[in-house]
């Protein structure tokens, strides 16, 4: 089974979810210039001290070690709080020779830096020592002279305060990612909800609209840019489909007329046998009615039944290299006994390169439907001609005949089925004649032209692609 979807929730997500995306990445960029921009004036400050501290050792007069916190009290010491900065002075081989009066023990001390330090290079490091982080760093106090040659400052400050700030910047940050996600999401649904409520007012007026109901249209959000293209195509196929139910109820109507007469005529005939007994040559008339009815039924079956396939799709011509002049002339042949018993002329010229690739079966129902439709509307005495010439790219077929030709106002019609004029409701006749050749036509990719000619009579062209 096929899960559904929610276009609207996957909508929502999707713009959440890359709102939030967002949200958090700035959140996380700004987390990390936070802590950058705190270590560097940490560091800074780490330096001012250390260059501080080492003035005032090197300015005693005496030449004694001294800090110059040792000019304030514990207490204003005790008062800078996370402000205050730890020194100590150490010589190369990490023996401590001094450190700040609020120290009560050594910083921790790390060789590897002590000995890059001796060598003349600052040096960052941190540590952890009684519970806290430290940032310390190294500073060589040979650069200020001989007298302090093997004499390392190390200067550490207190990560507390920068660690408790960065605590709470990553909770506001955090908060304000998850107000702003669900803000996005609450947004997102929203907006979704104000895209598919279009379509869901548009799909409730498809709805409504049924088989009995096909002449209406949707009308909702037809004149809002986003949605008119849409509603354009599906009041297009509305009206394709209303013109193809109009079409079918046609048919059916036709078809059901077509069929009611033979019928009606054949079981007329045989009740009327039933009656009372008959002599042999009367049963055999009735015999030879119904015989003729059903000839006629079939006919129109048979019409049927093609038209059907070609509506399916199901009508695939099996092209074959075939020489359509050939193929015209046989099928003269078979149909000649019936214009010759009206006296009417049936001739066949050919010229060119007539072969084509074509279906041979269907070339000749096409062909026969042609000439039985011209023998049907030619007078007694008239002529029926026949041309099939070869072209460059074409193979032409032209029938014509010395009939009435086309009425006018069938002229736009005389490929629909049952469409014919008054004149040709015989009972051989069943309407379909052209609008059979038209779907043979069709499936060779063939075109099919019908016109009445000057001088009098119809004449229809088709042109078949050459091979």
């Amino acid at each position: 089974m096929t899960r559904r979807r929610s276009f609207r929730l996957q909508l929502a997500l999707r713009f959440g979810i890359t709102m939030a995306s967002g949200m958090t990445l700035v959140a996380l960029i700004g987390y990390l210039g936070l802590r950058a921009t705190l270590d560097r004036q940490i560091d800074a400050s780490l330096l001012a001290v250390a260059s501080i501290q080492a003035g005032s050792v090197t300015d005693d007069p005496g030449g004694e070690m001294r800090f110059y916190e040792w000019d304030l009290t514990i207490d204003e010491i005790a008062s800078l709080g996370d402000l205050n900065r730890y020194a100590q002075i150490w010589d190369e081989t990490g023996t401590s020779l001094n450190r700040s009066r609020l120290l009560t023990e050594d910083l921790p001390l790390d060789r590897g830096s002590l000995v890059r330090a001796a060598e003349g290079e600052l040096t960052w490091t941190h540590a952890d020592w009684r519970g806290q982080s430290l940032r310390s760093l190294y500073y060589p106090l040979a650069r200020l002279g001989e007298t302090h040659a093997e004499h390392i400052l190390q200067i550490a400050a207190p990560l507390d305060w920068r660690d408790r700030t960065l605590r709470s910047a990553a909770v506001f940050l955090a908060g304000l990612t998850l107000l702003f996600s669900a803000g996005s999401f609450a947004g997102s649904w929203w907006l979704a909800d104000r895209a598919v409520r279009a379509v869901g007012k548009i799909t409730t007026e498809a709805e409504e609209i049924g088989a009995t109901t096909l002449g209406r249209r949707i009308t909702a959000y037809e004149e809002t840019e986003e949605y008119a293209r849409l509603v354009t195509v599906l009041n297009t196929m509305l009206e394709r489909l209303d013109a193809a139910f109009d079409a079918q109820r046609r048919f059916t109507a036709d078809a059901s007329h077509e069929l009611r007469s033979p019928l009606t005529a054949l079981r007329g005939e045989l009740e009327l046998a039933r009656r009372r007994d008959r002599s042999p040559e009367e049963y055999r008339r009735v015999i030879d009615s119904a015989l003729e009815e059903t000839v006629r039924l079939t006919r129109l079956v048979e019409d049927l039944l093609t038209l059907a396939r070609s509506d399916a799709g199901a009508m695939q011509a099996r092209l074959q290299a075939t020489d359509v002049a050939d193929r015209a002339r046989t099928t003269t042949g078979r149909l000649r006994p019936s214009p010759q018993a009206r006296s009417i002329a049936l001739n066949v010229t050919a010229s060119g390169d007539t072969m084509t690739d074509a279906d041979p079966e269907l070339l000749d129902r096409l062909l026969w439907n042609l000439l039985d439709n011209a023998v049907k509307f030619t007078d007694a005495g008239g002529q029926v001609d026949v041309s099939v010439s070869g072209h460059s790219d074409r193979v032409e077929v032209v029938v014509s005949d010395s009939g009435p030709g086309f009425p006018t106002a069938a002229r736009e019609s005389m490929f629909g089925r049952f469409s014919r004029a008054e004149a040709a409701h015989a009972p051989e006749g069943t309407g379909l004649g052209l609008a059979i050749v038209k779907a043979i036509a069709d499936a060779h990719g063939a075109v099919v032209v019908a016109v009445n000619q000057p001088s009098g009579g119809a004449r229809v062209t088709v042109r078949f692609p050459s091979s």
